[in-house]
């Protein structure tokens, strides 16, 4: 591979970093309060409304059901109005983040059903508080899962950066269509491939080795 198109690579893995890393956090950020929200007001939970329950899982379920492609192309006029541009690795951002947000929500969700309602019962007869009940049982227990799912979903980010190189987003699936597939550089795609390999099985690798350390039930 010529000098070029070795610093071409390590420019689209740095994006692609970028891409995944501020997409992940958003997501974190945002979908694991919507898991919460989820659990909370779910039947039998420490916050039940049925009617927000419904409402608010439709809306997921919603976003979750329309591909990452549409998504993509749908999201543009959000996209230039929240940075100005629909192109590029920051417009990028804005649709990955929507489309990983009810994703990691539903992960959320899911981990933090499995927790021991006995524990919530033996704070509640203490006199603990909602904000207690999350704070100490509900984030504390289904941890591994939390951590387990966000390695899941960055995963999930980095095959969506990918694609998101379809539409210039830049990134390692910008790099590859453009010189690997139009171009028809074998050695180019070979290595995007090998790159984004790496990088997940790094991600996970670093994800087992954080739940094992987590999981006290172990």
């Amino acid at each position: 591979m010529s000098p070029i198109m070795l610093e071409l690579l390590v420019r689209s893995l740095w994006e692609t970093v970028v891409m995944t890393a501020a997409s992940g956090i958003i997501s974190l950020v945002f979908g694991l309060p919507l898991g919460l929200a989820l659990v909370a007001t779910a039947r039998g939970g420490i916050a039940e409304n049925l009617w927000v329950n419904r409402v608010l899982g439709a809306v997921i379920n919603g976003f979750r059901s329309v591909p990452f492609i549409i998504l993509l192309v749908a999201l543009i006029p959000v996209t230039r109005l929240i940075v100005g541009t629909s192109i590029g690795t920051w417009a990028a951002i804005v649709p990955l983040s929507i489309a990983a947000t009810p994703y990691y929500a539903r992960i959320a969700e899911v981990s933090l059903r499995e927790v021991d309602r006995g524990l919530i019962e033996a704070v509640r007869a203490m006199g603990g508080n909602r904000w207690t009940i999350v704070r100490e049982v509900l984030i504390p227990e289904a941890l591994p899962g939390i951590v387990a799912g966000f390695t899941v979903t960055l995963v999930t980010l980095i095959g969506a950066s990918a694609m998101a190189g379809a539409i210039g987003a830049g990134g390692l699936g910008d790099l590859a269509i453009r010189y690997g597939y139009q171009r028809f550089e074998t050695t180019v795609m070979v290595a995007v491939v090998a790159v984004l390999i790496v990088m997940v099985c790094g991600i996970q690798w670093i994800g087992d080795r954080w739940v094992a350390k987590l999981d006290h039930r172990g």
